[in-house]
């Protein structure tokens, strides 16, 4: 039976400030689809809101601006994917195996109070499938409770974005909050790599998460595994 996933991208194109511009990382999207694809695995894109999600500007450049990336931008076919996102309110979750957000600095607006999104997030965790992020996808998973009220996040081995590599990459000033420090006081059991931007993934359980850009595919190949 074909396995189904539900990529999660944003729909928001600038911080607070108008001036600074962010979105989708690419590469956190092309990296996880093509080892789904590559598992023959049928994809679909939802976002928040619906419609169009923009590209996060810095990950049109080296190292991020990969083959894949470039593949994908380079294919009018995929570009339109982005440009017609299902809105959570279209999505059953009973349709899919796994759900895996996607990051960008853009997501930690848009992301984690998206009832659509929590109600998908939810009902696929709870029936067992695959609840998976990368970067700072993990915000979507911030607000998101279980039917007994608790957060899915508490209790659970989980890594995202850490707030160290916000620094290093010269963003702690415009970001919303610190995203490691909420997972943190909702009593996740945060983890990271020893160095700032290498792959790192964990498995707790069907809670699958990476760190950073650098971990997309190695997270997709853990949500591949998990499925079998």
């Amino acid at each position: 039976m074909t396995r189904r996933i539900l990529n999660v991208v944003t729909n928001v194109g600038h911080y607070d400030d108008p001036s600074h511009a962010t979105g989708l990382w690419l590469s956190e999207l092309t990296h996880a689809w093509q080892v789904f694809e590559d598992h023959g695995f049928e994809q679909t894109l939802v976002s928040p809101a619906g419609g169009v999600v923009p590209l996060e500007p810095r990950s049109l450049k080296f190292p991020s601006y990969d083959k894949t990336a470039k593949a994908w931008r380079a294919d009018p076919a995929r570009m339109a994917l982005l440009e017609k996102t299902a809105d959570p309110d279209s999505i059953d979750a009973a349709d899919y195996d796994a759900i895996y957000f996607t990051g960008g600095h853009a997501v930690m607006y848009d992301f984690p109070d998206s009832a659509g999104l929590q109600r998908i997030t939810r009902e696929i965790f709870e029936r067992g499938g695959i609840v998976s992020s990368v970067c700072h996808g993990y915000c979507g998973l911030l607000n998101t409770r279980l039917s007994d009220g608790s957060y899915l996040v508490a209790g659970r081995r989980l890594t995202g974005f850490a707030w160290q590599e916000e620094v290093l990459a010269r963003v702690d000033k415009l970001v919303p909050y610190n995203a490691e420090a909420e997972m943190k006081s909702r009593g996740a059991l945060y983890e990271k790599a020893k160095l700032p931007f290498v792959s790192y993934a964990v498995v707790d359980g069907n809670l699958v998460t990476g760190q950073n850009p650098g971990s997309a595919k190695e997270t997709a190949k853990k949500v591949a595994a998990a499925l079998g």
